[in-house]
């Protein structure tokens, strides 16, 4: 008798007693206790199995593997990190091995956080392996990723890199004639400092508009965000910025310079792009701080002014000054 024909017939056998019937095609509560198993790459059907018996899952590594031969469609089990309940049917067990069904985690980068924090995150976030350098700043797309148990760090760091190529892609082909950035990478950086002035969703197309303004009659962008940069490159810098870093001649201060920095200060999200590449159509070309989280605009040097008094009254009045 061949090993096939011998295997079935054992399954007769084992069904026709009622034995295999109801593990095979039961179905636990979804309320059920579960048992995570980790199947490492390249491991057999034989050796999953015994993981399975050895977690509580199945009352006979025998008997599975045989319904597997047998019910299964052949397909190698995949490696991963398996989230199984407990007494679910067999036959569920291995779908989900054999479909690669895995537990997934999820990792997310704010709007705004530099290359270095990206990083950080990244070499934080234990169920991930390997290393990675700090990415090129404004290469990755702010976002939450899913990613499994032990993924190569390189490989989440590649996905959030290809979704800010496929991001500046889409938002560069739709681009306003209004836009000032000659090129994505402009685009980019643009959007950088808009990200790290506002966090207000409605205040982004007017920031974006009020640079463009100024770049285009030749005015400093005056952004207090890429004093910081140079100095931290990005990290918080945790105290006031001083009159020297004001001054200071390098490749960000937009307070020292006409036009763009040299590159981004920050990864800037969908909104902020899309904002530089259609900014809001005004005639605004000062803003500061309003107390509320917002900022206040002004058309004219005067009325800016004013404005900054009524601003530092506010911080007067909260003790910062």
């Amino acid at each position: 008798m061949g090993r096939a024909t011998a295997a079935f017939a054992l399954l007769l056998i084992l069904v026709g007693g009622g034995l295999l019937v109801a593990p095979w095609y039961g179905d636990a509560p979804k309320a059920a206790k579960t048992v995570d198993v980790v199947v490492k790459p390249g491991a057999s059907l034989n050796a999953v199995t015994d993981q399975l018996e050895d977690a509580g899952l199945v009352t006979s590594d025998r008997h599975f593997r045989v319904l597997a031969r047998v019910l299964g469609d052949g397909r190698p089990v995949k490696a991963g990190v398996y989230r199984f309940r407990v007494g679910d049917g067999w036959g569920n067990y291995l779908r989900m091995l054999q479909a690669g069904d895995v537990l997934s985690y999820r990792i997310t980068i704010p709007e705004g956080w530099p290359a270095v924090l990206v990083a950080d995150r990244l070499r934080a976030e234990k169920r991930l392996t390997g290393t990675i350098d700090v990415p090129a700043e404004g290469s990755v797309l702010p976002d939450t990723y899913d990613f499994q148990a032990g993924e190569p760090r390189a490989a989440v760091l590649k996905r959030m890199q290809a979704a800010m190529t496929r991001t500046l892609a889409e938002l560069w082909k739709a681009r306003k004639p209004t836009t000032v950035a000659k090129t994505p990478q402009e685009a980019i950086t643009l959007a950088s400092i808009v990200e790290k002035e506002t966090s207000k969703a409605a205040e982004r197309r007017l920031v974006a508009g009020v640079y463009s303004n100024r770049l285009r009659q030749g005015m400093r962008l005056d952004a207090d965000p890429t004093i910081i940069y140079p100095l931290t490159k990005g990290r918080p810098l945790g105290r006031r910025i001083r009159l020297s870093e004001k001054n200071a001649v390098n490749d960000y201060n937009t307070y020292a310079m006409t036009g763009l920095p040299k590159g981004p200060i920050a990864n800037p999200g969908r909104a902020s792009i899309a904002a530089v590449l259609d900014p809001e159509t005004t005639k605004a070309l000062y803003f500061v701080a309003d107390g509320s989280g917002g900022h206040v605009f002004a058309d004219t040097l005067s009325q800016h002014n004013a404005n900054v008094v009524k601003w530092f009254a506010i911080r007067k009045s909260r003790g910062e000054m």
